[in-house]
């Protein structure tokens, strides 16, 4: 049985005999970020910065919203937009393991550059179980590289310091209630964020699009959940595909893009089964992403894949 609490004291103690100088925590504003920062600043204080990078491929107001909360959580702090240099490291890129190494070595190179301004020694990430099992390593097969495993240089300037390492996401949210983090029970997002929403290439253009459809999606599920229609699935989003399909806007052919909507039921994130939403919920989603989105998309499907076989993202 998981005891938070005794977590909490014993992570903060070893933190404590650790992290000696100053340390960097990679500051996305999901559960397992803010836990960890939540964890580590009780042991260290202002001797660690949390830098949010805002990559270009974050939800809709996810960045403003994070910057709110590390304010509310009084974190000594630094805010990065480095939106371009994102979106020209991925030009031209498909390939989805490519995507996330990319964008991991990218993350890298501007924590490196913080530290090296303001002499940080450590740099201290929120990474649970999955994230390394589906890296893959030794004995294990590379289901999907994490951004924050798969995109870690052979040689790093800063030590690595990962607290929640060996913790599953509903121990995760445990640790959030007992340390009461206001986002104890936000969906997860993928580190590497609409870049593996996205199937092909990860233009600014193709962003906007999953961006929308996903706020919509959100939006449409959070609304039916608090009108107790459903129960809050563990994590739904959309994702656009590199096809296009006939459709009709008025009296007119449209030839258009096709959106995904991905919902699913999960505990730890190692397996999953998808949600059964009315098909009234469905019908509001796909009407509002057509809607709102008519001249980019034309068809929206719904994806009813367990894991295994798929993954929870499709990238």
């Amino acid at each position: 049985m998981f005891k938070p609490n005794q977590f909490i004291k014993e992570s903060t103690e070893q933190i404590k005999q650790t992290v000696k100088g100053k340390a960097l925590i990679a500051f996305s504003g999901g559960v397992d970020s803010t836990v960890c920062a939540a964890l580590v600043n009780r042991a260290i204080g202002d001797r660690l910065i949390a830098v949010h990078v805002d990559t270009g491929f974050m939800r809709k107001n996810e960045s403003k919203n994070t910057k709110i909360l590390m304010e509310e959580m009084n974190l000594n702090y630094r805010f990065i937009n480095a939106r371009e240099q994102f979106f020209g490291s991925l030009k031209n890129v498909t390939d989805p393991e490519k995507k996330r190494k990319i964008i991991g070595e990218k993350f890298i190179e501007l924590f490196d550059d913080v530290a090296g301004k303001e002499n940080i020694e450590y740099l201290v990430q929120g990474t649970i179980a999955p994230d390394w099992i589906e890296s893959g390593g030794e004995l294990r097969d590379t289901i999907k590289s994490h951004h924050n495993v798969g995109g870690l240089p052979e040689k790093m300037n800063l030590k690595l310091v990962e607290p929640l390492r060996d913790l599953y996401k509903d121990e995760v949210r445990e640790l959030a209630r007992a340390l009461h983090v206001s986002v104890s029970e936000k969906q997860p997002f993928p580190g590497p964020g609409l870049a593996i929403r996205i199937i092909g290439e990860a233009t600014p253009k193709r962003t906007e699009i999953v961006r929308e459809a996903c706020a919509i999606v959100e939006e449409e599920i959070e609304k039916a959940a608090a009108e107790k229609k459903i129960s809050l699935p563990w994590q739904y989003f959309a994702v656009l595909l590199p096809i296009k399909s006939v459709g009709v806007h008025g009296d007119k052919r449209a030839y258009g893009h096709v959106i995904a909507v991905r919902s699913v039921e999960s505990m730890d994130a190692m397996s999953c089964s998808f949600s059964t939403i009315p098909p009234e919920i469905i019908d509001g989603i796909s009407n509002r992403i057509t809607n709102t989105l008519g001249n980019d998309i034309n068809r929206v499907v719904y994806d009813v894949t367990n894991k295994p076989p798929g993954t929870i993202e499709w990238e």
